[in-house]
């Protein structure tokens, strides 16, 4: 461990005798080390030689360059140290135009050593404090960066580009997702399985930050390869979960909705394996919740016997997949935004394309909210069957 070191300004000749003999204890355990100089423009020539210097002792008045000049010489500096001021005990006017200047501290003359003692201990701990605090700041600026970029990569792995099929005039699409952090643990994907079907994807990885960020990306594309494969959609997910089951951490599972629209009819096959139940949106304005498929969250049970649901939609008729940040998010009493107040709003939107519903369904969220930060991810998917262009 590098000693503290202590530059001692003063043009008396025996204080530097009488500091080595009060400190040889700590000098010789080099604990402390001093250097010395008798006025301000050789404390500063010191001070450019050893960039290590942590505390300044010095006088205020003194030949060439006094204690104050030296003071503000030093503020002027890019460094971190601290200065303690000495000087006669009826010099309060310069003692106090010293502290006004960022002095750290002051002992007065005739100097009491166990004083000096007591003020030198409590200055190397104060900037020790600021060497710390610098040092942390450093690492987590480092770590923001690290997020940042950890952010837009996630992003950047999510489909982004809409309308996602502009050519496609039988069905429309469109999902956003809000990471309550830096990275999140939501995930959506779509995706045709063949010219007439139509893949989509909603999850949620139970825990939060980079690991479930990372995670999340491997369920996604665990989910997105299984699926090409043609497989049913209570296969695909029994699939993936085998898979993710022994890669997984203890505490860490997914829950998702992967469904399958066929074009050319308006059916659906889905399999829910523990997630929030998507809406149906009718054309006439009913909103219903589908069925669930009595699974659970992946990762949880290493071979579970996923099954399957379906339904058809009629030609107007939307479905809405959501994670639990939307009816999770609270207001200032601390209550929840619902399934119920989700449902009812959901109501309103029949005949809306799915870029105003999932931009309506934020605002409802946000001003529901009241600016309270989001304390989970929110993640929306929505899809409206237009018909079969065949």
């Amino acid at each position: 461990m590098m000693p503290s070191k202590i530059l001692v300004v003063d043009d008396e000749p025996d204080l530097e005798l009488l500091i080595r003999q009060r400190f040889r204890k700590r000098i010789r355990s080099e604990t402390l080390a001093f250097s010395f100089a008798h006025d301000g423009v050789e404390a500063l020539e010191v001070l450019a030689a050893d960039d290590d210097i942590d505390v300044v002792l010095t006088d205020i008045n003194m030949p060439r360059m006094d204690g104050l000049t030296l003071l503000d010489r030093i503020g002027q500096l890019d460094r971190l140290l601290k200065v303690v001021i000495v000087s006669a005990y009826g010099d309060l006017s310069n003692i106090r135009t010293a502290m006004n200047r960022g002095a750290f501290d002051f002992i007065t003359k005739p100097i009491d050593f166990v004083d000096l003692e007591t003020t030198v201990e409590k200055t190397i701990r104060e900037v020790e404090a600021l060497k710390q605090a610098v040092t942390l700041r450093a690492r987590l600026s480092t770590i923001q960066r690290e997020l940042d970029i950890a952010r837009r990569i996630q992003l950047s792995t999510l489909p982004s580009h809409f309308p996602a099929f502009p050519e496609r005039d039988d069905f429309d699409l469109h999902a956003r997702m809000i990471p309550a952090r830096e990275v999140g643990g939501d995930f959506y994907d779509f995706f045709l399985v063949d010219p007439h079907r139509l893949g989509f994807v909603l999850g949620d990885v139970s825990d939060k930050g980079m690991g479930a960020a990372m995670f999340m990306a491997v369920t996604r594309t665990m989910v997105r390869a299984t699926a090409l494969r043609d497989l049913p959609a209570h296969t695909c997910v029994r699939h993936v979960n085998r898979v993710l089951h022994p890669e997984s951490l203890r505490h860490m599972f997914v829950t998702l909705v992967y469904g399958i629209l066929d074009t050319r009819t308006g059916a659906v096959e889905y399999c829910n394996a523990g997630h929030n139940p998507p809406y149906v949106i009718r054309g006439s304005g009913a909103v219903t919740p589908l069925e669930r498929t009595g699974g659970i969250g992946l990762c949880l049970v290493a071979d579970f016997d996923y099954q399957a649901g379906c339904l058809t939609l009629q030609p107007g008729d939307s479905l809405l997949l959501y994670t639990d940040g939307v009816t999770e998010a609270v207001d200032l009493r601390r209550e929840q935004f619902s399934e119920e107040r989700l449902a009812e709003h959901l109501r309103g939107l029949n005949g809306h394309t799915p870029v105003a519903m999932i931009q309506s369904i934020l605002d409802a969220v946000q001003a529901f909210s009241e600016g309270i930060p989001q304390p989970d991810d929110i993640t929306l998917l929505a899809l409206r069957y237009r018909g079969s262009a065949v």
